[in-house]
């Protein structure tokens, strides 16, 4: 890419983001930042939103670069696109990954639109992975830094997002862009890792699911159907929780263990929440089918796909194949899975490749 382009660097306010501009900058590139905001006080709603503090930061760093700083206001695309999304799915027993959606449809799709009518030909942002062009196609690689990589949440973006997307934290560990940081003297150096969905914070996700779902009483049953109490609606219930409010002392008292029970099951029809062991066969899975299903370039690869697969963010990579018949694409693992929550992403990977990836039914 000619240094001559124009890149927005979206930036949060936080370390990574920050260093993105100053590298980019550094390089040459005609940068220009942007916060993007997409979450205030004034909701319905009631979370954490620090958006006053992360642009305070933002202008900060912009400032020590010598660049200009837009502020676009996207909360009405993100209730539209991510926050209704994360509701119908809660709604349905489903455990969804917002994050995903924001970077399909917000960051990678009405940001992205945003920057090409105010003139720029790429965006930029701190995400943990690269874009390699070989062959006339984009390819999703994952991080330098394994246990950052953001591919994850990255997987179902399409070819024509990452050809105008630069990802330039993929070449380094995070320890290093802490360097980095400290180097171009960013006023975020020291800033703490943002963790969770950012809209929650603090608040319980019950606490904030029940804002728009309404409880829906039943219930709890070990698996062998020993009734041991009342849930307050499966929509706040996730696959493999822990604590859900039942002691373990009432197994015990009838089958003389005394161990942590897990969510192993949600029983739609009967409105019945299944706890088991950690060792209960209904929290492990060999194959699953998988719904949306995407893939980074564009066609299907030759079935039945060898790869490795993630679950969930950070996991470590587990070996499995992808494969298709009349009912759709499924996945089969080498080795069962414990708590394959759907609604969550089935992401797929190979040779040190994001390949896509679908919803878990």
């Amino acid at each position: 890419m000619s240094m001559s382009k124009k890149i927005l660097v979206c930036m949060s306010g936080g370390v990574d983001s920050s260093v993105v501009a100053a590298l980019l900058k550094e390089e040459g590139y005609d940068i220009t930042g942007a916060y993007m905001k997409q979450w205030s006080d004034s909701e319905e709603l009631s979370g954490v939103c620090s958006w006053k503090e992360d642009r305070r930061d933002a202008l900060r760093v912009a400032a020590s670069l010598g660049i200009s700083l837009l502020t676009l206001d996207f909360e009405k695309e993100y209730k539209e696109w991510v926050m209704k999304y994360m509701f119908d799915e809660y709604e349905k027993g489903k455990t969804p990954n917002p994050d995903v959606m924001c970077n399909k449809y917000i960051k990678f799709g009405f940001w992205l639109k945003k920057a090409e009518e105010l003139g720029f030909d790429a965006i930029a942002t701190g995400h943990y992975c690269s874009v390699e062009e070989r062959n006339d196609k984009f390819h999703l690689m994952m991080a330098k830094d394994q246990n950052k990589d953001q591919c994850y949440f990255l997987h179902q973006l399409n070819q024509e997002q990452l050809s105008k997307a630069m990802f330039p934290l993929g070449k380094y560990d995070k320890s290093e862009v802490r360097e980095l940081a400290e180097k171009f003297e960013l006023p975020t150096a020291k800033r703490a890792e943002s963790m969770g969905i950012c809209f929650i914070g603090e608040v319980p996700m019950q606490e904030f699911l029940s804002q728009k779902i309404k409880p829906k009483k039943g219930m709890i049953v070990f698996s062998d159907g020993t009734e041991l109490g009342e849930h307050d609606g499966l929509p706040f219930y996730t696959i493999g929780q822990r604590n859900v409010g039942v002691e373990s002392s009432a197994v015990s008292q009838k089958k003389g263990e005394n161990r942590p029970l897990f969510v192993v099951a949600k029983n739609e029809e009967s409105n019945e929440l299944v706890l088991g062991f950690d060792d209960d066969p209904l929290l492990f899975a060999k194959k699953r089918y998988l719904d949306d299903m995407h893939f980074i370039l564009g066609n299907d690869p030759e079935f039945p796909f060898s790869c490795k697969v993630r679950l969930r963010h950070r996991q470590e990579l587990q070996e499995a194949s992808i494969d298709k018949d009349d009912t759709g694409y499924f996945v089969e693992f080498k080795e069962a899975q414990r708590a394959v929550t759907p609604g969550q992403f089935c992401v797929v990977y190979k040779d040190g490749e994001c390949f896509g990836g679908g919803s878990i039914l």
